[in-house]
Order: C-alpha cells, then sequence, then structure tokens
C-alpha cells in the first residue's frame, strides 16, 4: 500500500489524472529528496515505498545531476531566471534543488519565504527516483477518492480522512543512520 503521505497532494492529482491515459510509457520522476519533509513527508516511508515498487517492479532508478554537468548549470539558470520574474514569490523547492546541484549542504537560505526552521539542503535533492506509474497507482489506494475533486484543501482533507479509516496506519520513524 502507498502511504498518502509519501507524497505532496498536487502530485496524487497528476498521478489520478494521468493514470488512465492509453500511452505506451507512463513514468514518474521525483526530484529533491528530502524537500517535502517540512510538509508532512516521512522519507522513510518514500524509502519503504520504493522498495515496495522494486519488488513489484516499478521502481526505475535513480540518475542525478551532477553539479559540473552542462544540465545543472542550466537548471541554476532556469531557476535564476525564475525567481528573477517572480521575486515576491520565488520557488523554495526549486532554489533548494539548485543549491544542492552547485554543492550547497544545509541549511542554505536564498529566499524569506522559508520561513523558521532549518532548510536541509543535500546532494539526494539532486537525483531522480523514477517509477513506473501504473504500479504506483496500483499501490494508491485512494485515488478513487480524490476523482472529481476541486482544489488542492479537497484533495488533503480526501486523504486525511483515508488515512483516519486505516487500522494499521504506518507510525512516521526517523531515518536510522
Amino acid at each position: 500500500m502507498m502511504d498518502p503521505a509519501a507524497l505532496a497532494p498536487a502530485r496524487n492529482i497528476l498521478i489520478a489524472a494521468v493514470a488512465p491515459l492509453d500511452v505506451p510509457v507512463k513514468l514518474v520522476t521525483s526530484l529533491g529528496f528530502g524537500i517535502d519533509a517540512y510538509d508532512g513527508v516521512n522519507h522513510v516511508q518514500v524509502l519503504e515505498n520504493l522498495a515496495a515498487l522494486d519488488r513489484d517492479g516499478g521502481y526505475l532508478g535513480a540518475p542525478s545531476i551532477p553539479g559540473t554537468s552542462r544540465e545543472a548549470a542550466l537548471y541554476r539558470d532556469a531557476v535564476a531566471d525564475a525567481q528573477a520574474a517572480t521575486p515576491d514569490r520565488p520557488s523554495i523547492v526549486q532554489g533548494q534543488i539548485a543549491a544542492a546541484t552547485s554543492g550547497a549542504f544545509g541549511d542554505v537560505r536564498f529566499t524569506r519565504r522559508t520561513g523558521v526552521g532549518d532548510l536541509f539542503v543535500n546532494p539526494l535533492m539532486a537525483i531522480y527516483f523514477t517509477v513506473d506509474l501504473d504500479k504506483l497507482a496500483a499501490r494508491c489506494l485512494y485515488l478513487d477518492r480524490i476523482e472529481n475533486t476541486i482544489g488542492r484543501r479537497q484533495v488533503i482533507t480526501r486523504i486525511q480522512a483515508f488515512r483516519d479509516e486505516l487500522l494499521s496506519a504506518r507510525n512516521p520513524r526517523a531515518f536510522p543512520h
């Protein structure tokens, strides 16, 4: 079973929308491992979910963006351009990934939007974890509940209601290393 906390609501909506499409290849690629901790995602559970997908043949690998690569430089340039175009609302997620591709580590601040709490920029944020979308969707037991939703709040409410119904919800735990 895919734990609802392992993916942010916006990604759940995208999985639900794309899963029924009749196309030959459907992949989900996630960049920025660790960033969603501030939204309540337990990354030990994310790793458990990736292991389960691997057992099912749905985990397809994890390449990274080396900091000295052309791709990393272009990514950082794109993030800088986007932040310049939206100075009042720069993307914290993209900023952290860009910082990770430049070798930054720890509590790296690049905007006032980060609020309180420490950021934890690290090299894992520059790794693309890729899975087969159909196998991911098959493990996500609440997708039918977020069909016909309107807005992020309604998705979050329905996912939480699903979690509340689970008799054996997984308890979050700290990364053991």
